[in-house]
């Protein structure tokens, strides 16, 4: 079924009841993008947390100077990981190398390179049980804050079924469902969310 723009973002389908009046209500469609977005937005920032393996996603965070602009270490230079506990920066142009070499320790990465002249090298140390406790709380709190994400997204949607409803471009049965939709798509997200917070815990407590 083709939605028109002039909808206004609300799914029409007919009663297949002749004599009945279509039923309308709000699309979920774009919403459901905009939490997707919101997952996505969270595992990424999950990615720059340290939990004592190296992985090359602890530098994304940390921009560089590159002509002109702030620039990710990944658009200058390889990024190796030789072992679990090792990552090789390699710049392809060598004068990066200090520059590179700074805005790492500048950053609340907490670990600091070692420079031979032609690599960086970063060595990770494996994490205390007491670290590993404050992760897990810290992992805790963002994926309680992302969750807030998708709570806004929420009440935006029920926000245009009531301003259609008052518009009388929905009946109050219509807005409820909308309502019922929107919740359900919630629920949903939030359970993924939850697990993607297990899941990063799990990780920084058994490495």
């Amino acid at each position: 079924m083709r939605v028109l723009p002039s909808q206004d973002r609300l799914l029409r389908t007919k009663s297949r009841q002749e004599g009945e009046v279509d039923f309308m209500k709000l699309d979920m469609t774009e919403y459901e993008h905009k939490m997707k977005k919101s997952v996505e937005s969270y595992e990424n920032d999950l990615k720059s947390i340290r939990v004592g393996r190296a992985n090359p996603a602890v530098l994304d965070k940390i921009t560089v100077e590159y002509y002109g602009s702030p620039s990710q270490i990944s658009s200058m230079a390889s990024i190796s990981v030789p072992d679990a506990r090792t990552l090789v920066i390699t710049p392809w142009d060598k004068s990066m190398l200090k520059l590179i070499e700074k805005a790492i320790q500048l950053s609340d990465l907490g670990i600091n390179p070692q420079n031979d002249g032609s690599v960086l090298r970063l060595s990770f140390p494996p994490l205390t049980e007491e670290r590993r406790k404050d992760l897990t709380k810290e992992v805790s709190k963002k994926g309680e804050a992302a969750k807030v994400a998708l709570r806004n997204i929420r009440r935006d949607a029920n926000e245009t079924a009531k301003a259609q409803k008052k518009a009388s471009k929905m009946t109050e049965d219509e807005e409820k469902q909308s309502e019922k939709d929107i919740q359900d798509l919630t629920d949903k997200y939030t359970k993924i969310m939850d697990k993607v917070t297990e899941t990063k815990n799990k990780e920084i407590m058994e490495f």
